[in-house]
């Protein structure tokens, strides 16, 4: 039988835990060959703190574990009985159902892709109003008239000597206001 993936509802806050006990039961027990990988779907995230920028990981799915396994009578009540598992999602309570290949596949490559290029933490509207913080427009407020995620830089309408003006920033020269 091949491994599918399913979806294992944790504590929130603990999905890297019960990742972790996952893969010590599995090692203990000795049924290795009934799983694959164990997965907390996370992508990374970029903020500008006091000038520095930081990375940090952000959970998109909070409170759910991937689990690609063989699913038998053994392995299922292995992964009931780890701490802070609170059950799997889909299908029934004693046949879960595993995720479509499709699924999978879309939160693999989006686990993927915010490893190589990381999302900005705060995400930001035309029409939001934003104070800048850093460069030459410092302590402006402004209007946000474009985004653009893959540049991570906003087009900002600042009001100078009481003309408005399209000025291009960075994500981080700029915060909500």
């Amino acid at each position: 039988m091949a491994l599918r993936w399913y979806v294992v509802h944790a504590y929130s806050n603990f999905e890297n835990q019960v990742k972790r006990s996952l893969e010590e039961r599995i090692k203990r027990s000795g049924l290795d060959h009934f799983f694959g990988k164990i997965l907390v779907p996370t992508e990374e995230v970029v903020e500008m703190r006091m000038g520095q920028q930081r990375k940090s990981e952000r959970k998109f799915f909070p409170g759910y574990v991937l689990v690609q396994m063989e699913l038998n009578d053994e392995t299922w009540h292995l992964v009931k009985e780890v701490p802070r598992v609170l059950g799997f999602i889909g299908g029934t309570s004693d046949r879960p159902a595993p995720i479509s290949d499709q699924e999978a596949e879309a939160i693999l490559s989006r686990v993927e892709e915010g490893a190589t290029k990381p999302k900005p933490k705060v995400l930001f509207e035309v029409g939001e109003v934003v104070r800048v913080i850093e460069g030459p427009f410092k302590d402006f407020n402004g209007v946000v008239e474009e985004v653009n995620y893959e540049k991570n830089k906003l087009r900002v309408s600042v009001l100078i000597f009481g003309r408005s003006t399209p000025v291009e920033l960075d994500f981080g020269q700029v915060e909500k206001a």
